[in-house]
């Protein structure tokens, strides 16, 4: 657990905003704007030396004025801030229109780098609650089209079927109905009972724990309050407010957050909290959502992940703490996304050199990189054409043009299936641009 806030006293709550300096008022702005918590300034000051409890009370003042009131039978609400506004702007910028489709991802590799981020979200979301099942091992698995062969497997297999059912969805409004299919599609074959997917939980048999100290951190609503909740819900997803305007990708994190809130399922809730945040923000117009892993990024920062659930209910339900959190989390997602491009348009240029070999395509060049990366790699038809995006009859005619030159050799695994590895002039022909 985590240390919650005072309670201010009357007093506390009556302290003149008037009497504070310019450079306190800029300290507390900052403070603000990366929504830092009770326990992270109690032994802080001011410039002027304004420190602990009376630092929270006007920082909290400060709070209030900027409050906007999501769900009232929960409390549930959120303090805007300017750096929520300035990185909702630059996602405007940077996930949607035609800013990014030419000059980030590469027309000729978008379908690729696209299925390798879905696999990517597939195996975080799923890893975040407990497949144990390692990358190389999924990726192997959803590339061949391998059957699922224990629950891990199976987590992340329903996790990349569902997001690819996401994408085909995001022209419909959100309903109970999407919700339960989302979760019936995610938790397929994983429950206890069978009968519990793509159904909303009929007891409070639920409590969200610690893994390690098994304290309770979290008891989730009555379930006799789940209809109505996720009917509010639909309609929050669907219709703007006539009152106030809450942008769209702050919109999605509130939809991630409530249902990790309400727990409408017995099982699986995150998982399909971070798949309807996927829908909301594709549906938005965020097309660039396709292509980022935000559940890779949540998965490395686990712990502040779960800190920032816990922050909003110890202090009065303010779901800024969770907002904060998510938008830094889809930054970093972007700027990985950054990396990873530039990572791979370096590796292209490499497999352009290759080209110089003469007498090979593009993807004869792709092949051959693969095993100059990896000199012990054994690559079959079906490996290359799933890495490749390409027919099984196109892999093949492929590798057997590199095999007649001798740069990759066949070898037998049995009567029937082939492996290629480095063959006789491999060496030789990389020599040559080199």
């Amino acid at each position: 657990m985590i240390e919650r806030p005072p309670i201010l006293t009357d007093s506390l709550k009556a302290l003149d905003w008037t009497t504070l300096c310019e450079s306190d008022i800029a300290y507390l702005n900052k403070l603000q704007d990366d929504y830092v918590y009770w326990s992270d300034i109690k032994y802080k000051k001011t410039p002027s030396g304004i420190e602990g409890i009376n630092l929270w009370a006007f920082l909290k003042k400060l709070r209030e004025s900027k409050n906007i009131k999501v769900y009232h039978p929960y409390h549930l609400a959120f303090s805007l801030t300017n750096k929520m506004m300035r990185l909702c702007h630059e996602f405007d910028m940077k996930f949607g229109g035609l800013w990014g489709s030419e000059s980030i991802i590469p027309q000729r590799n978008r379908e690729r780098y696209l299925i390798g981020s879905i696999m990517e979200e597939a195996i975080s979301s799923s890893q975040m609650e407990g497949a144990s099942t390692t990358r190389k091992v999924a990726k192997d698995m959803l590339r061949k089209k391998i059957a699922p062969k224990d629950k891990s497997q199976r987590m992340i297999y329903n996790n990349y079927q569902t997001i690819n059912y996401l994408s085909t969805h995001i022209d419909k409004p959100l309903s109970i109905e999407l919700i339960c299919k989302i979760h019936s599609l995610i938790t397929d074959q994983t429950l206890d009972n069978p009968k519990d997917s793509g159904h909303f939980r009929e007891n409070n048999y639920v409590v969200v724990g610690n893994a390690i100290t098994g304290e309770v951190v979290h008891t989730p609503p009555d379930y006799l309050e789940i209809a109505q909740a996720m009917q509010w819900l639909v309609e929050f997803a669907n219709t703007n407010d006539i009152n106030y305007f809450i942008h769209p990708v702050i919109k999605a994190a509130i939809v991630h957050f409530f249902i990790a809130y309400i727990h409408p399922f017995v099982d699986g809730n995150g998982r399909t909290a971070r798949a309807l945040f996927h829908w909301f923000m594709l549906k938005e117009g965020y097309w660039l959502t396709e292509y980022l892993s935000i559940s890779r990024i949540i998965y490395h920062s686990k712990a502040s992940y779960e800190k920032a659930f816990l922050k909003v209910e110890a202090d009065n339900n303010d779901m800024s703490y969770f907002i904060t959190y998510h938008l830094d989390a889809l930054n970093k997602s972007f700027e990985e996304l950054k990396k990873y491009i530039s990572k791979k348009t370096a590796e292209q240029k490499d497999m352009s050199r290759l080209l110089r070999i003469g007498n090979i395509n593009q993807r004869q060049a792709e092949i051959i990189y693969m095993f100059l990366e990896d000199e012990k790699l054994v690559l079959t038809v079906k490996d290359v054409s799933s890495r490749l995006i390409v027919s099984p009859t196109t892999a093949k005619h492929d590798i057997q043009g590199l095999v007649n030159r001798g740069i990759i050799s066949e070898i037998s695994f049995n009567k029937q299936k082939k492996g290629y590895i480095q063959g006789p002039s491999f060496s030789s022909a990389i020599d040559k641009v080199t």
